[in-house]
């Protein structure tokens, strides 16, 4: 009995170290015109010939927390983000759904949280990412998000990339 008790509370104290804090993300803004937003993302990316990636997702999500960590810490994908498009994030919350902005992008949230949006510069939506698709174990494969972004820079998708 002594065993088990000392393994249970061993197992709570490795997940309390494991565990993320969600009270220091602060990515997304329930207040923001997101439309506004945007519709500015889309022009910058159309005058720099980039794409539109929006992860859409909350404060609350640890998917969301995991990904950004994860973009933002690996050099390589980093690069990759920056030289292709422009970043935004669409608050999905209690406090402001942009229910809006979901119906006219068909509805993405059905996919959970987060899920990415592909825009080009003219505002049309190319794709819609379910995140699942990219985790590998309780984080992302470094690999699979390396190859989507690739897989839907303006490069990719440019016709005379295949003549």
């Amino acid at each position: 009995m002594k065993k088990t008790i000392w393994l249970v509370a061993l197992m709570m104290f490795y997940s309390v170290l494991n565990a993320q804090d969600l009270t220091k993300f602060n990515l997304y803004s329930p207040t923001e015109n997101a439309k506004s937003a945007i519709e500015k993302d889309v022009k910058l990316a159309k005058n720099s010939k980039k794409h539109v990636f929006v992860q859409i997702g909350g404060n609350w999500c640890i998917w969301c927390y995991r990904f950004n960590d994860l973009v933002t810490k690996d050099a390589s994908i980093d690069s990759v983000i920056k030289a292709n498009y422009v970043v935004y994030h669409l608050n999905y919350s209690k406090e402001n759904k942009n229910e809006a902005l979901l119906a006219k992008y068909g509805y993405p949230q059905r996919f959970g949280f987060p899920v990415f949006l592909i825009l080009d510069g003219n505002g049309k939506l190319l794709h819609i990412q379910n995140s699942g698709y990219l985790e590998k174990d309780k984080g992302y494969d470094r690999e699979k998000v390396i190859g989507f972004f690739n897989d839907w820079s303006p490069s990719a998708l440019d016709p005379g990339q295949y003549k």
